[in-house]
């Protein structure tokens, strides 16, 4: 062989060899395989997975995105809700102030007892009126073992049994007798300016009845809870001019001419 042959040859194995020192540097390990059977990861493979990775992290935005969606759609109900329990506190402002209106005296207190077959049983009884100065006046009875549950228990017994009171001005239309039990209570009606004249716990059924002149005696027991039931059952019974002439068929005057 000639010398320009044998250099051919050389150039031509240099060549080979750089070839393979170039392929040898893009080869990368997998895991899970020794590094003896190494793999080839092609260029164009690793260009591919570059917008992959930016899918991905468009997604996350998209997902901040909903967040805020979320987020916004929960504050919006939280201010519903403030609204309505607003609303409901004015309710429960307006029931407050209805409930101011009443006014509530307690007139007697007692202690009770009960023979059981193991001993005594002990309770209390709360004798309780309650008016709103206005033409309306009730009386109630309530028992616990407790004093403030017995008194909240003659409270609401007291607004079940109210009895409006037909009014004249500040005094009632006629003489009457009320009766409860073995109590007897006469009332009269007075001039203006007269205040009324009455004690015990017909004075404070008249005071929170609106009652302003009347004349009153108690002509029987002065049981405090037979006093009361006795001037209600009195002021439930008075009938004013109208409602007797209506009940006649007669008129007004016709009635006071009879009379």
């Amino acid at each position: 062989m000639s010398e320009e042959e044998k250099n051919q040859e050389q150039n031509e194995v240099t060549s080979h060899s750089g070839d393979e020192e170039k392929k040898s540097e893009n080869v990368t390990p997998v895991s899970g395989q020794n590094l003896e059977s190494p793999t080839v990861i092609p260029s164009e493979s690793v260009e591919e997975a570059k917008p992959e990775e930016s899918g991905e992290e468009e997604d996350e935005l998209t997902g901040i995105e909903e967040a805020t969606e979320l987020e916004i759609v929960q504050k919006v109900t939280k201010k519903d809700s403030k609204k309505k329990k607003k609303r409901r506190g004015d309710k429960s402002a307006q029931d407050k102030k209805a409930d101011s209106e009443w006014i509530e005296k307690v007139v007697q207190i007692r202690r009770v007892t009960k023979v059981v077959k193991g001993g005594k049983k002990l309770s209390f009884r709360a004798v309780i009126i309650v008016g709103n100065a206005k033409g309306q006046v009730g009386v109630g009875v309530g028992k616990a073992v407790e004093v403030i549950s017995a008194i909240q228990k003659g409270v609401a017994d007291a607004k079940k049994n109210l009895v409006t009171i037909p009014l004249i001005k500040a005094t009632i239309p006629h003489q009457i007798i009320g009766r409860g039990g073995a109590a007897k209570v006469l009332l009269k009606p007075a001039r203006e300016g007269t205040g009324i004249k009455a004690g015990g716990s017909a004075r404070t059924v008249l005071e929170l009845g609106g009652v302003g002149d009347i004349l009153s005696k108690s002509l029987g027991s002065r049981s405090p809870l037979n006093v009361a039931r006795a001037t209600l059952d009195g002021l439930k019974r008075l009938r004013k001019f109208d409602e007797v002439a209506k009940l006649r068929n007669m008129s007004v005057k016709e009635m006071v001419a009879a009379s």
